[in-house]
């Protein structure tokens, strides 16, 4: 009996597990944003902005939601590593791309590495979640200006595209990340968030709850996404 009943305990307090992995360019912000969500969460802290050094190959944390429990993978974004981050499309139920917005001449090779993760195949259907980091900053474009500036590096990138291949090459999955994009203007030293409309969506939070809304933001997609049910009918 003890057994039976320790069994049905087990069963209806089990906590399903997902994976998020976090990219970006090198110097985004990635390790600081997971270092936060690591402070908010467990209650052992992450490591203060001070200690970060950057990542070389990979960071991982978790947390423990209700009923959920969120496995962070941040991945190293120096132009050597970033070619092993499709290894970890197969598997993961959610990705966040971190882009910093106060680094103005690194804004086109970061939408360059962001075009590339968004137009894979792989995560197709995997909720995505576009960062624009340190807004904290006063030298940080406003995330208006983000949104603009990826609007426009995307118009001359696909003129360009239909001056030498012809008038439609973008592919259909492609128009549909685009369609459901959501984004958000962040500080992930300080945790609060700075929303902005693409396209239809809208992410909104309070000035101190930045990255708790971000992570509320995973918490309900990775459950309602289509790669949770491709994972589960794969095992």
């Amino acid at each position: 009996m003890y057994h039976l009943l320790k069994g049905f305990y087990e069963y209806f307090t089990r906590k399903e597990e997902f994976s998020v992995i976090i990219l970006g360019l090198d110097g985004a912000g990635k390790t600081t944003l997971l270092e936060k969500i690591k402070t908010l969460y467990n209650d052992t802290p992450g490591l203060p902005p001070n200690k970060i050094a950057p990542t070389v190959g990979q960071n991982m944390g978790k947390i423990t939601l209700p009923s959920t429990i969120l496995q962070f993978w941040d991945l190293g974004g120096q132009r050597g590593i970033r070619s092993i981050w499709h290894r970890y499309y197969d598997d993961c139920h959610a990705v966040v791309f971190v882009i910093d917005a106060q680094d103005r001449e690194r804004l086109g090779e970061g939408w360059e590495v962001f075009d590339s993760v968004l137009s894979s195949p792989k995560i197709l259907g995997v909720p995505l979640l576009l960062l624009a980091n340190k807004q904290d900053s006063p030298q940080s474009l406003s995330v208006e200006e983000i949104r603009n500036d990826y609007e426009e590096w995307y118009r001359s990138k696909q003129d360009a595209a239909r001056r030498s291949y012809g008038d439609e090459v973008e592919l259909e999955h492609r128009r549909d990340r685009i369609a459901s994009l959501d984004v958000m203007g962040i500080s992930a030293l300080e945790g609060c968030a700075y929303a902005f409309p693409v396209c239809a969506h809208w992410l909104t939070s309070g000035p101190s709850t930045g990255v708790r809304a971000a992570v509320d933001w995973l918490f309900i997609r990775v459950q309602n996404s289509r790669r949770r049910d491709e994972l589960d009918s794969g095992r």
